[in-house]
């Protein structure tokens, strides 16, 4: 993650407690041609110069289907652009999270009040995190987390909500992280025992720490429900300026007829519009 004025750590923590046209045709050409086989959505944080209502309309006129990471009192809005929040916020920030079992009954009262929240507005997903490991082994942070989704999950089958906990690199950006390993959400996944639990595969975060991105998918793609985007390294654009090819990803994505959201998380580095235009059109296929 970048120096940016504003940090991805900081947009969690605030959210718990002329755009350029690459082709000339203008609008009806980029939605036309933006038509893929993966529903994309756009992550709100990394564009905190605009308002929410700026970026929805932005992302209407793109073909985005979704603007996320959005706090409680922003979860509406894309409605209006007849978009949706694909990934809201809300339950747990980054370095507190399920691994922490001093922390599971607020956490619970939290899901309660917030699930059928989530359900009403008509969104399909809740994020939450493992928490920083501290002394925890892994282990232990699998019994510990397990232990605590599992007592929301029967309210989230009820309301038909699915809960995704986010892989994070803990390498460069997240030092401590626990949920940093894709076999290791796998396991969480299987000890939770729940259709409704699912994991963010980051792929910015999993090629730092894994790589081998296109055989990880494939091989965990049961437990995968959502993906994010950005260049490695840096998190700036997911053009030919880094080191992954977000065509043929995406392209293994859609093959394993994958129905979620893959949503842009960069920070550009260029004017913001045109970067996310161009993105988009990386990512249809």
């Amino acid at each position: 993650m970048s120096k940016s004025t504003i940090t991805r750590r900081e947009a969690v923590g605030l959210m718990a407690g002329a755009v350029g046209v690459a082709a000339s045709g203008g609008v009806g050409a980029m939605e036309q041609e933006n038509k893929g086989r993966i529903k994309q959505s756009v992550c709100r944080w990394c564009y905190s110069k605009m308002t929410v209502d700026e970026l929805c309309q932005k992302a209407k006129e793109m073909g985005i289907a979704s603007v996320e990471l959005l706090g409680e009192n922003e979860w509406d809005i894309p409605k209006k652009y007849g978009l949706i929040c694909a990934m809201p916020m809300g339950l747990t920030s980054i370095g507190d999270g399920w691994n922490n079992p001093a922390r599971h009954e607020h956490f619970v009262g939290v899901a309660e009040n917030l699930i059928p929240k989530v359900k009403a507005s008509g969104l399909p997903n809740l994020i939450v995190f493992s928490g920083n490991r501290g002394k925890l082994s892994d282990e232990e942070g699998l019994e510990h987390c397990a232990k605590g989704l599992k007592q929301i999950m029967p309210i989230a089958e009820k309301e038909g909500v699915t809960i995704v906990m986010e892989l994070l690199n803990s390498k460069v950006d997240h030092k401590d992280y626990q949920c940093d390993r894709t076999a290791w959400g796998a396991k969480l996944c299987d000890k939770v025992g729940s259709e409704r639990f699912k994991l963010l595969y980051d792929i910015y975060h999993m090629q730092i720490m894994e790589g081998d991105v296109i055989r990880t998918i494939r091989d965990f793609k049961q437990y995968i429900g959502h993906y994010h985007t950005g260049g490695v390294p840096g998190r700036k654009e997911i053009d030919e300026g880094q080191e992954l090819n977000y065509k043929t990803i995406c392209r293994a994505i859609a093959d394993l007829g994958f129905s979620g959201y893959l949503a842009q998380e960069f920070i550009p580095a260029r004017d913001p519009m045109t970067s996310l235009q161009q993105a988009v059109t990386i990512c249809t296929v």
